[in-house]
């Protein structure tokens, strides 16, 4: 592989991560520690040794950072769901949904079942409080009724009140009866 060739990272990291990052420090083998040019001259065994030591210690943590990120993010979950939504997707012959480009379009088109969902909630609301509001309004004119019979009643009581007191035949509670014997 050329130097400044670009690897396909990813292409492994889906089943596992094992033997994708294998091929990622594609350094060539000769040029490598140019820039430790006097050093590598000097020894190069040990300068050759040093420099493997760094791509296979930066092979490893790499991994492990993937790893991490796989098991922070549940991407072996994630991965095998693309899987199958690609799958499921193959036997299709209708085109798969994609955004218009007007956003407002693409939210009222993902906002007007809930929208509708939530006026039939509004209107059962709604109709539950018309049938309180006219069953307290009965309750209320049933009221007014009763209270209207009872101030007839009262006033039938008051008046043939006020007409045992003015009668004159009548003696009054504080004076004795004539006709009444001892």
């Amino acid at each position: 592989m050329e130097a400044g060739s670009s690897v396909n990272v990813w292409s492994g990291v889906a089943q596992g991560g094992e033997g994708a990052l294998s091929t990622v420090p594609s350094v060539p083998s000769g040029p490598g520690p140019d820039c430790y040019r006097c050093f590598y001259k000097l020894q190069p065994q040990l300068t050759r040794s040093i420099y493997d030591q760094f791509v296979s210690q930066l092979q490893a943590s790499i991994k492990e950072e993937i790893q991490e990120v796989k098991n922070e993010g549940n991407l072996e979950g994630l991965f095998s769901l693309l899987d199958k939504i690609v799958e499921e997707a193959k036997d299709r012959e209708e085109p798969a949904w994609r955004p218009s480009g007007v956003p407002a379009r693409d939210v009222r088109s993902a906002l007007v079942p809930f929208l509708l969902q939530h006026r039939a909630h509004l209107r059962r609301a709604l109709q539950e409080r018309q049938e309180r509001s006219s069953s307290l309004a009965e309750a209320v004119l049933a009221g007014r009724d009763s209270i209207a019979e009872l101030q007839q009643l009262i006033q039938a009581h008051q008046q043939a009140w006020q007409v045992k007191r003015t009668r004159p035949d009548q003696p009054k509670p504080d004076q004795p009866n004539p006709n009444q014997t001892r």
